[in-house]
């Protein structure tokens, strides 16, 4: 029976991806900053620890009380929208802490136990903003094509482990909360000058049809951490899979 860890299962992506493994009979660590047991079905095969991925002695909890992984899914991240002029450093360094350095944090805690197995997935989630530019998302969208980059050259890395990694790629997803807690993290003073731009990124959302589910993401997670013939880059979503072809 194998052990999956993901991070960022309060919601969204983490969420469906801890229940997706354990309705197919995985030993499942959902990690949260605030546990809430309540969130998944009980199970023997679950375990809701806390972790924050900004901080390497929780990170160091986590893994130590984790035990050993055969897979460990970077899920957690946090958006933001705003022009770059609109935002400061701090903000900026709020994304990379959780987006970039979260998930480069996360992957060197486990890569020692699976090189020296010689076993493992590591599978890190991004988004396709990466593949279309969007306005208002510049910091986000570096913070995630960070990560893309830093998937496709670990794995050449670590192949001679037998060690792989995987990054799934979802659409926009208007089931989850990023949305919504993206806006919410926009200053109360927008720069007045992008408003107009702001009024038409929203518009344009809204009239979209194709979209991302969050079984979807959890369905290609499932991919990434079961076939070892997929791969590096694997879309989630009609709208993802249109953009990567």
């Amino acid at each position: 029976m194998k052990t999956i860890l993901i991070t960022g299962c309060s919601s969204g992506f983490g969420l469906e991806t801890a229940r997706y493994f354990l309705e197919r009979d995985w030993n499942v660590i959902a990690t949260m900053r605030t546990p809430n047991e309540d969130l998944l079905p009980r199970s023997d095969r679950l375990r809701v620890l806390a972790l924050d991925v900004t901080d390497p002695d929780s990170i160091s909890r986590a893994i130590e009380a984790a035990g050993p992984l055969d897979v460990l899914v970077n899920n957690a991240g946090i958006g933001l929208l705003n022009a770059l002029e609109g935002m400061s450093m701090d903000a900026v360094r709020e994304i990379f802490d959780t987006n970039t350095f979260g998930t480069m944090a996360m992957t060197q805690a486990v890569l020692p136990q699976f090189r020296q197995r010689r076993a493992g997935v590591v599978v890190n989630v991004t988004s396709t903003v990466t593949l279309k530019w969007l306005p208002l998302l510049s910091v986000y969208t570096a913070s995630k094509v960070a990560v893309n980059a830093f998937t496709e050259t670990l794995a050449l890395e670590l192949e001679q482990f037998d060690v792989s990694v995987r990054v799934v790629l979802p659409g926009r997803a208007p089931e989850t909360r990023f949305s919504e807690s993206a806006r919410a993290r926009m200053p109360r003073e927008f720069p007045e000058p992008y408003s107009d731009l702001a009024q038409r990124v929203f518009a344009g959302w809204e009239q979209s049809s194709e979209h991302t589910r969050s079984i979807d993401v959890a369905q290609a997670v499932w991919r990434a951490a079961t076939d070892p013939s997929c791969p590096v880059r694997i879309a989630a979503g009609a709208d993802a899979i249109a953009l990567m072809r």
